[in-house]
């Protein structure tokens, strides 16, 4: 069990939920609130970040991306623990549960009678799912052309949100891409840190992400836009639902380290110095999220 656990990237599965979290605390802030649809949407979005971690497993080890030259955590098929064709296997199986799991929330929320909603919901995750496996999966692995933080903004920021708000109050609100802009920025730092750490190994195997393409310092600068404006964001969301309360200006307190993390990621000049921050803005975007949705129900 233990190579299994640790193939499925356990420190990336807050990330995961982070969208989730606060969509629930939108859904709360008007009444909306349902623990089985949180519950569920929790369980889905950690199936869809098993299954793509499974798969960039996969990706990344069949084509030798994953190698000596690799700065992070080892990988199962990088290191033998787990062959390709167990990783194939154990893709398809978490696939198959992923779509059971959005099946199963999307009936509960909408009912049996609402089949045009259920199939619009099944499609975006069956969308999440080929998305999950081609980020580094075949030949045209979107990953491999610097398209991995567009499907990051996509599905952890706008379908996070909206869409998770929407299965709540079966309404949608403009203002909500604020948060999911928010939400979705701070997941593409997350995988931009990645991204700067692999840079050399990147190149060596014809992975072309941002950083790749970029170069380190204009990546450093592209990441303090994506550190940034989500603090813009959040205050515009703020602005327009204004109350007069002092509550949802918790969301400024995670961005206080994260503020103190540019500094530390202006001053790397290692690739390995930003692993542990690659952590440390995974759990500071889980928190914005907890502190900003909290504030919002307070």
């Amino acid at each position: 069990m233990k190579k299994w656990i640790e193939a499925a990237r356990l420190r990336t599965l807050p990330l995961s939920v982070a969208g989730i979290i606060l969509a629930g605390f939108i859904a709360a802030s008007v009444r909306q609130f349902d623990w089985i649809i949180f519950i569920l949407s929790i369980l889905t979005a950690v199936l869809f970040q098993i299954l793509s971690n499974f798969a960039n497993d996969y990706g990344d080890g069949v084509k030798g991306t994953d190698n000596a030259d690799r700065i992070g955590p080892q990988r199962a098929i990088q290191t033998g623990a787990i062959t390709p064709q167990q990783m194939k296997r154990a893709i398809l199986w978490t696939g198959i549960l992923s779509f059971l799991s959005a099946f199963i929330l999307v009936v509960y929320s909408f009912g049996i009678e609402k089949a045009g909603l259920i199939i619009l919901y099944l499609i975006l995750g069956i969308g999440a799912i080929v998305a999950a496996i081609k980020y580094t999966v075949g030949k045209n692995a979107y990953g491999y052309f610097g398209l991995g933080d567009l499907f990051v903004l996509l599905f952890f920021g706008l379908v996070s949100i909206m869409g998770g708000a929407y299965l709540y109050t079966k309404q949608l609100d403009w203002t909500w891409v604020f948060p999911a802009l928010s939400i979705g920025f701070l997941s593409m730092a997350v995988l931009n840190l990645n991204n700067m750490r692999d840079m050399a190994s990147d190149l060596k195997s014809g992975k072309h992400t941002i950083p790749v393409k970029l170069g380190l310092e204009k990546a450093k600068k592209y990441h303090i836009i994506l550190i940034v404006l989500p603090f813009f964001f959040t205050q515009a969301y703020i602005f327009h639902h204004y109350n007069g309360s002092i509550w949802p200006w918790l969301f400024m307190l995670p961005y206080l380290f994260l503020f103190v993390h540019l500094i530390r990621v202006i001053q790397i000049n290692n690739p390995k110095d930003f692993d542990p921050e690659l952590k440390k803005v995974a759990i500071l975007t889980l928190l914005y999220s907890l502190f900003f949705g909290m504030g919002l129900i307070l």
